[in-house]
């Protein structure tokens, strides 16, 4: 599956057209020295792979919008000696009409026609802030025209952030952004799968999440989404550990934050099981009450709904949890308005997922939170961390559960595009034996 370029070109037809007037300009991201002379593997810019699908560094696109919109790429020019160190470039020729733009220019020109192009415009959309060497390049083409104002010339007064203006879209998936997520999400899934019918005592936390990259890379993902988390027996008490280098042991479980990149379209999947291959009855305890929250919390994904609903129907099957395991005592409404749950549970219950693994879009608007609208995608993911403390039985120290879906809004309620990683007790024992 490879990214529909008539999508990426109606979505800057559309962003013209939100635009109105003026001149969008937007740059991919840099590359990135790893140490010496060797890189780190070059990734896009999400903003700007949203409009272009171009996928080389050293590129900008710029929108005219108005009477007459243009769309025009400044990329590298084609050359053959350093394709021989360095892979493919298409070149201004070819990008120009494999990406769908007007017209395309080298990337070395670009500081000789911007300012041509921003003359008589009365606005800058750009991203102010996000690097300040493009900063000071985009101001320093903006005075440029404003040197010529004695010659009738005017130069843009208005500048608005071009990110926010792109998040608004980004917010909505189309039919084939679900598709690659689909399959971004059914590779991650595999992965999971995988892991369940090899994990076992003595195994390290470096071989489970060797496997994981192997069988998505195997199955066509350019990368992984984010850095794995594969966390055992008291590493899975830490939200972000990241360490993999600790062996696992019988008896502890092993949770596991995982999940492949495709065509740029993150998937996020979480999954906690028994090294061992059963869990210990505290163990199910725990399980099953995060578990219990996140299918409510799933459920309450639906159109017309808020973003925080999902959360809201979390919080209450969790805190109760905590009631019945005796970590806390009283009614549950007073615990939540209290947050006498955060020992256990400190974060929220997701995020939207989209080209960036926590991906573009405000979750509240006026200090409301976003009502979900079909073709926004969050991530559903509850979860309760047990530390040792003199106040928790010792049979759930260490005990750190989280229980990840990714989950797509439809008309009639939601798609969960990662339900083929098992989850249930009985499936996960299952898949161990």
């Amino acid at each position: 599956m490879q990214p529909d370029i008539a999508s990426h070109r109606a979505r800057r037809v559309h962003l013209l057209e939100t635009l109105g007037e003026g001149v969008l300009i937007l740059a991919t991201a840099p590359e990135v020295i790893r140490n010496r002379d060797a890189h780190y593997p070059y990734r896009f810019d999400s903003h700007f792979y949203y409009l272009t699908a171009f996928p080389e560094p050293e590129a900008v696109v710029v929108l005219i919008a108005g009477r007459k919109p243009k769309q025009i790429l400044f990329c590298r020019e084609k050359n053959e000696e350093r394709e021989i160190w360095d892979g493919f470039r298409h070149g201004p020729k070819a990008a120009k009409v494999a990406f769908g733009f007007d017209a395309a220019y080298p990337i070395g020109d670009i500081d000789k026609r911007l300012p041509k192009l921003l003359e008589n415009q009365p606005r800058v959309a750009y991203a102010f802030g996000a690097d300040p060497a493009w900063d000071a390049r985009v101001m320093g083409w903006i005075n440029t025209v404003r040197g010529k104002v004695r010659s009738g010339v005017s130069a843009p007064a208005n500048l608005s952030d071009a990110h926010a203006l792109i998040d608004a879209m980004r917010l909505i998936k189309d039919r084939h952004e679900i598709d690659l997520m689909q399959r971004a999400a059914d590779l991650s899934a595999e992965a999971h799968r995988s892991v369940l019918r090899l994990c076992k005592p003595g195994m390290g936390e470096w071989e489970i999440e060797a496997e994981l990259q192997r069988c998505w890379r195997a199955g066509g993902c350019q990368a992984p989404a984010y850095t794995p988390i594969v966390a055992g027996g008291a590493n899975a008490c830490v939200l972000h550990y990241v360490g993999n280098d600790q062996p696992l042991k019988d008896g502890d479980l092993l949770l596991i934050d995982a999940a492949g990149e495709y065509h740029g379209y993150a998937a996020d999947i979480t999954r906690t099981f028994p090294v061992n291959g059963r869990f210990s009855a505290a163990q199910k305890d725990v399980y099953e009450i995060v578990l219990a929250a996140q299918l409510a919390a799933i459920d309450a994904v639906r159109p017309g709904n808020t973003f925080n609903t999902p959360h809201e129907a979390a919080l209450s099957v969790l805190t109760q949890g905590l009631v019945d395991l005796k970590l806390l005592q009283g009614e549950v409404d007073g615990l939540i308005e209290a947050e006498a749950y955060k020992p256990w549970y400190m974060h929220k219950t997701g995020h939207w997922l989209g080209l960036d693994v926590h991906d573009a879009g405000d979750y509240k608007i006026k200090g409301t939170w976003r009502e979900l609208q079909p073709g926004m995608a969050l991530t559903v993911e509850p979860g309760l961390y047990i530390r040792p403390s003199d106040d928790v039985p010792e049979a759930l120290w260490n005990i750190g559960i989280r229980i990840e879906d990714d989950v797509v809004v439809t008309e009639a309620g939601n798609q969960v595009l990662s339900a083929a990683a098992p989850k249930t007790v009985a499936e996960i024992e299952a898949a161990m034996k």
